[in-house]
């Protein structure tokens, strides 16, 4: 199979051309959007906006969020043992410019209530997650959390998806009849 791609070689130049191509390979990968919610030590709501976002066990069940050690989230989340994840509904994109920082002037997102913890008002689903481990990964910690709690939504939305630097809407692919019954 031939492609049209360029390889790139890693330098040791992190801001070189191989993190450039990393950065833009990453970008090539879709991924659905989530609100990371906790308390200050005052007990006052925190977010930020996070795509590093997965599934680890159903047995328990266990999830994943990778937050960069630079994010202000990074430090309420290795103070707390619990945080909230809320995964946005399609045409939720300004609760997420919101938490990421891009915050669009005369808008504030609706916060619920989970088990204690800030969620979303509207988003397509809502976890309450006790942190069982928090690994050390580079630039980032993994924090894998327990859910306690969930939440779903009856609407029927399609989830808010970002992808190549923007966000995206999901479509259906037309497919042929599974031949495997």
């Amino acid at each position: 199979m031939s492609t049209d791609s360029h390889p790139t070689q890693q330098t040791d130049d992190p801001q070189g051309r191989f993190m450039d191509s990393f950065k833009e390979a990453m970008s090539l990968f879709p991924s659905g959007v989530t609100i990371i919610t906790t308390r200050d030590d005052a007990g006052e709501p925190v977010g930020m906006t996070a795509s590093a976002f997965v599934s680890v066990s159903l047995t328990p069940p266990l999830v994943l969020e990778s937050i960069a050690k630079t994010a202000q989230m990074h430090e309420h989340l290795m103070r707390t043992d619990r945080y909230a994840v809320s995964i946005l509904a399609e045409g939720q994109h300004l609760v997420s410019n919101h938490f990421a920082g891009w915050g669009q002037e005369g808008f504030t997102p609706t916060l619920a209530n989970l088990g204690g913890l800030p969620t979303v008002q509207g988003s397509l689903a809502q976890l309450t997650c006790k942190i069982v481990n928090r690994v050390d990964a580079g630039d980032h910690t993994l924090f894998i959390g327990c859910v306690e709690e969930l939440s779903l939504s009856t609407e029927g939305l399609d989830p808010l998806i970002y992808a190549k630097r923007g966000y995206r809407a999901l479509a259906p692919v037309p497919t042929q009849e599974d031949p495997h019954g």
